[in-house]
């Protein structure tokens, strides 16, 4: 297709910037969630008694419906107007965080965080989409990009102070009850300033290529998940599932080629700079999502520190994220697109190794790398950016869906193969087998996760299981922190040999 997305009425200075505006506070909803959710996990775990495979699925139902749609919406999206998605993706977020109220099981909770995955859906990509399409000049967009990025590393500084502040005062319902406020003002500043926006002509509605997508995501995420949850590759389930997943995924692609219409264009990935944005957000979000989950309930379980002071001392990551993500723009104008990517998720495996440098973890020793790992995720606005330019205008709700998908694969990888390492250390570091007075069920409960053994510790008085628990999970932590290092060093070099020396994120493709 050579068909350019319909914008009408064309904007003003004025009018594109609010549009901004509300397309990055819509992110803020997003990041806001994933951050008090990390907050909230303890006290949920205190609450709800899950057992570490729920725990994880509390953290990424979300994710995993997220991914199986973030195509079809972002298609439907370009037939129907991405307004109409954005703001019903409001809705669908609003009232599934308002359902909260009525959850008091952990399998609800789940339920709840796959409703608000469909709401994600919608949103994500959209916001993308409407940036590249209001933002017409490839410089003005930049510096939208930057602002977009920047409000993200935002929602983690307020995410945890706000979250922090609510579960002083209330329980853990309100990580999603705060959801409702901030729908109900993007849905009616969204209605007020966004324009319609619709690709015309796109062709034929592929039913059987939007069936192969979801299930093909679905079937790789749960996939990796059962891995992680049996603790290993020879798991037949989990093994049989990935067939499934490759074989749906791979002829999603194939139909893709030889479609005039498809639903994914899959020939973006032949240009370079592309590739190299896509790779950038699996690789970082990969090797970050699960160190900085592991980072927070230190905090809590470890550090003992209340949820509002755990948001407050979170703060240096999310200053490092918003100072990078308005500065990367204007150093990639100077420095050039590749060394600033590249140099910035290197900065952050840097921070990631700090992790593990201490014998004796605290939080002056774990000051520095927030700040560095918070700097190399404000980079990956030039990720963004470089997607985004790279991409014709009438393919931008593709480029959306690919590069949200990214993020959205590499946080469950994350999660579910670091987060996996780092319970397989815990349990074999805690030596809870050998603690007096803890019997063997008991034992077997305190080894599920470090919430549990807290709890178990205090209901039975026995100092020796916390004692214990709270050494094993520092260890984890910084084990896991020096191998999510390793993984972003490596993505840095990926990223550096495969950006085109020349990228310029100031010129748009065609």
């Amino acid at each position: 297709m050579t068909e350019q997305a319909t914008l009408s009425p064309p904007l003003s200075f004025a009018r594109r910037w609010a549009a901004a505006a509300v397309l990055s506070l819509s992110l803020l909803v997003i990041t806001v969630d994933l951050t008090i959710l990390n907050i909230a996990l303890p006290d949920l775990a205190a609450d709800l008694r899950p057992s570490a495979t729920e725990q994880l699925w509390i953290i990424d139902a979300y994710s995993l419906v997220l991914a199986g749609l973030l195509v079809s919406t972002s298609s439907l999206g370009d037939r129907f107007g991405r307004k109409r998605m954005l703001l019903l993706g409001y809705a669908v977020f609003g009232v599934a965080s308002l359902l909260v109220l009525w959850a008091d099981t952990a399998p609800q909770v789940i339920a709840l965080r796959a409703l608000l995955g469909v709401g994600g859906a919608m949103i994500m990509p959209t916001t993308l989409t409407m940036l590249r399409v209001v933002f017409t000049d490839p410089a003005e967009r930049a510096k939208a990009l930057g602002l977009w990025a920047a409000v993200s590393g935002v929602g983690a500084a307020l995410g945890p102070i706000v979250g922090g502040v609510l579960l002083e005062a209330f329980s853990w319902r309100a990580a999603l009850l705060v959801n409702v406020p901030i729908m109900v003002i993007v849905l009616v500043a969204g209605f007020l300033v966004l324009p319609e926006s619709t690709v015309p002509n796109p062709g034929r509605w592929d039913f059987v290529g939007a069936g192969l997508s979801i299930a093909g995501m679905v079937a790789l995420i749960w996939s990796i998940k059962r891995f992680a949850e049996d603790r290993t590759l020879l798991s037949a389930p989990a093994l049989v599932v990935l067939v499934i997943a490759v074989a749906a995924l791979g002829l999603f692609v194939w139909r893709s080629l030889h479609r005039p219409d498809p639903l994914l264009d899959v020939r973006l990935f032949r240009r370079r700079q592309f590739s190299a944005g896509v790779v950038a957000a699996i690789s970082s979000v990969l090797a970050m999502a699960a160190a900085l989950l592991l980072i927070a309930q230190w905090m809590q379980l470890v550090e003992g520190y209340q949820p509002i002071e755990t948001g407050v001392r979170l703060l240096p990551l999310a200053v490092g994220a918003t100072l990078a993500s308005m500065a990367a723009p204007w150093l990639a104008t100077k420095l050039g697109a590749r060394p600033v990517l590249a140099g910035g998720i290197a900065v952050a495996g840097v921070g990631m190794l700090l992790v593990g440098v201490p014998d004796d973890l605290t939080y002056a020793s774990i000051l520095p790398p927030l700040l560095l790992v918070g700097a190399g995720l404000g980079a990956l606005a030039i990720a963004t950016a470089m997607i985004m330019s790279g991409t014709p205008q009438d393919k931008a709700g593709n480029a959306a869906a690919i590069e949200e998908t990214s993020y959205d694969l590499g946080n469950v990888l994350g999660v579910a193969i670091l987060g996996s390492v780092a319970a397989l250390l815990y349990t074999a570091n805690a030596g809870f087998d050998r603690i007096p007075g803890l019997d063997h069920a008991m034992a077997d409960a305190a080894g599920e996760s470090l919430g549990a053994a807290m709890a178990i510790a205090q209901e039975s008085q026995l100092p020796a299981l916390a004692q214990h628990a709270t050494a094993a999970f520092t260890h984890s932590l910084q084990t896991t922190g020096v191998l999510g290092g390793i993984l972003l060093l490596l993505g840095a070099a990926a990223v550096y040999a495969l950006t085109p020396r020349d990228t310029d994120i100031t010129v748009q493709a065609h």
